[in-house]
């Protein structure tokens, strides 16, 4: 069967993986309320299907159509508040009723979630009318995926056979759509992306020619773009694989997120919208799959380099695994202690964390012992703490806290080559000096990291995972 690389093509191929495997609908321009940037008739459907009783309660039986109204503007406006992600995860409240917008998973022993999870609406809706601004009207966008009729991705597609590639579709968000358009409006969408058949860039803040895009790629041959595909599009693993609908689900629940930012200088606060990137989401779900799939006490080396989005990566791994559970229901660590080798604490990883944990009281910064053994002893969800720790939290694990089980992350970032992971580390994780020490000061951090590691037999009730820049 010859692949079909024209624009239509790609996008046909898109939907038709999206609809008639993965159980997508597909819906259609007319059921979208361009003001309000909603698929009204499934966001409905969703909530007539799952939360009769709390429409009865708000709009009455039969609906009375003014509340309706009121009702949708209230989502919309939250929407624009707090973003996409958050009213996603919490819901709105309307009048004395609170409409949950999308359902998670929840808990292994949690039928209940699991079978209302089963209840979401996933749909695409291809060459949307999306335009409010007079002139514009029949301007449309390749695609765009909703949950429950919310807008939560939106995709402009190119190919290389008809000269038109990725640079393109960013050019076209750049400057042919209006981020003024309730479509494209800060925290509306989770994120654009921007497509051709070989290679794919995504972007979470649409601002005009500011607009910046990053790669979203698989990587190929230790470079970037993407590996060939047999019979297929190097770029079908955004559809197939990201897009599906248990993993929108996870990215919804598990790693989008708006984190607000502070200016050490101008005290100012800024909110900025986050998204992983490919590398990110991949390493952190085969990390996460390992650990189910084979328990503690094993040992991971993660090569991020500077500028990729490390602190991220961390943040995202410390909260799903204090988040995971085995098979009976069970938390499957019973805290998550994340080290780094700089005395003062990286606060990008800090607040990350926290902003991450919908609970921030499952977060705890240690800067001294008796503090760490407290932390270790009441069970905190995740520990931050420095490498200078280490040698206490080694001790303490293995003796008072031996037969429960622990996630160690080590963050070796912006290590200098002067030595000081390598003392630290070597304090820590040695009993005696040997001959061969040494050589410690001559070897940079990476490979100081990845020795030590493998160097002897750490603790077995607990796994490392070790991110080196």
């Amino acid at each position: 069967m010859t692949t079909d690389m024209r624009e239509k093509g790609l996008e046909d191929q898109c939907v038709a993986w999206l609809v008639e495997t993965n159980g997508y609908e597909l819906g259609v321009t007319e059921d979208y309320n361009r003001k309000l940037a909603l698929d009204e008739t499934r966001l409905m459907r969703f909530l007539e299907d799952t939360q009769g009783a709390e429409l009865d309660r708000a709009l009455g039986e039969p609906r009375d159509e003014t509340k309706l109204r009121k009702m949708l503007d209230r989502v919309t406006s939250e929407i624009a508040k707090r973003g996409v992600v958050d009213v996603l995860r919490k819901g709105v409240d309307f009048q004395s009723a609170h409409f949950t917008l999308f359902y998670l998973p929840g808990s292994v022993r949690n039928e209940a979630a699991r079978f209302l999870c089963a209840r979401n609406v996933f749909s695409v809706i291809r060459q949307l009318k999306y335009a409010v601004a007079r002139g514009r009207d029949n301007l449309a966008l390749d695609l765009a995926l909703f949950v429950n009729g919310v807008p939560v991705v939106t995709c402009e597609l190119k190919n290389l056979i008809t000269r038109q590639n990725v640079n393109d579709a960013v050019e076209q968000y750049q400057t042919d759509r209006d981020p003024n358009e309730p479509l494209f409006r800060f925290k509306r969408c989770m994120a654009h992306f921007a497509v051709d058949d070989a290679e794919a860039r995504f972007c979470t803040k649409l601002e005009g020619a500011k607009s910046w895009f990053l790669p979203f790629n698989r990587g190929y041959q230790d470079g970037a773009g993407n590996p060939p595909v047999p019979g297929g599009m190097r770029t079908e693993y955004l559809w197939k694989e990201v897009f599906a609908k248990d993993s929108l689900t996870d990215i919804i629940g598990n790693f989008a997120q708006v984190a607000k930012e502070k200016d050490q200088k101008t005290g100012r606060e800024t909110e900025k919208q986050i998204f992983p990137r490919y590398h990110q989401l991949d390493a952190v779900r085969k990390l996460l799959a390992s650990v189910r799939a084979e328990g503690i006490g094993r040992r991971y080396l993660v090569q991020h380099s500077t500028g990729s989005g490390k602190s991220n990566s961390i943040a995202w791994l410390a909260h799903q695994l204090a988040a995971m559970q085995d098979a009976q229901g069970d938390n499957v660590v019973a805290s998550v202690v994340v080290v780094t080798d700089r005395v003062n604490l990286d606060r990008q990883i800090k607040e990350t964390i926290r902003q991450f944990m919908q609970v921030s009281s499952t977060v705890g910064w240690a800067t001294a012992s008796g503090q760490l053994a407290r932390f270790l002893a009441d069970g905190k969800r995740i520990i931050i703490t420095t490498i200078q720790k280490f040698p206490f939290i080694l001790k303490d694990i293995g003796d008072a806290h031996r037969g429960r089980r622990f996630a160690i992350i080590i963050d070796e970032a912006h290590s200098s080559q002067s030595g000081s992971l390598s003392l630290s580390m070597h304090q820590a994780l040695k009993a005696e000096r040997t001959e061969g020490d040494a050589k410690e000061e001559e070897e940079d951090p990476e490979d100081i990291v990845r020795r030590i590691i493998e160097s002897r037999p750490l603790l077995k009730n607990a796994s490392y995972f070790a991110f080196t820049a």
